[in-house]
């Protein structure tokens, strides 16, 4: 699940490891499609094949830092929390980035206001 990929990346990322193998899922791989989008990540790769599919993820340290400072995880199993697209807001500033669960996929919550469509927020990352 993507919760387990998101706090795998930001322990890896505090130890300064150069790179990351995660089970494969589509879910975590649109996630980190938005990711790398964002300069949170850097390369990833998909390897495998179906049974042990992977995704290697490369990490990126920009200024010798971590570039995820933190994440803040809104819906959970117990309680699912949904936006409309009037409700989404910049994060830290416009320095962080919220990201969805639409019917159109996964998306970034700039990306859905414009498409102007809500869904599920799974979490902020900054």
């Amino acid at each position: 699940m993507y919760t387990d990929l998101l706090i795998q990346l930001k322990n890896a990322q505090a130890v300064k490891k150069e790179s990351i193998k995660v089970p494969y899922s589509k879910m975590d791989e649109e996630i980190v499609k938005i990711l790398t989008a964002n300069n949170y990540v850097g390369k990833f790769e998909k390897r495998g094949r179906s049974p042990r599919r992977i995704l290697d993820i490369n990490l990126k340290y920009p200024n010798n830092e971590g570039a995820i400072q933190g994440i803040k995880f809104i819906s959970k199993p117990s309680r699912r929390i949904y936006v409309g697209y009037k409700e989404i807001r910049p994060i830290k500033h416009g320095y962080g980035l919220m990201v969805l669960s639409t019917p159109q996929g996964i998306m970034a919550g700039g990306e859905a206001k414009k498409e102007k469509v809500g869904g599920e927020a799974l979490f902020e990352i900054w």
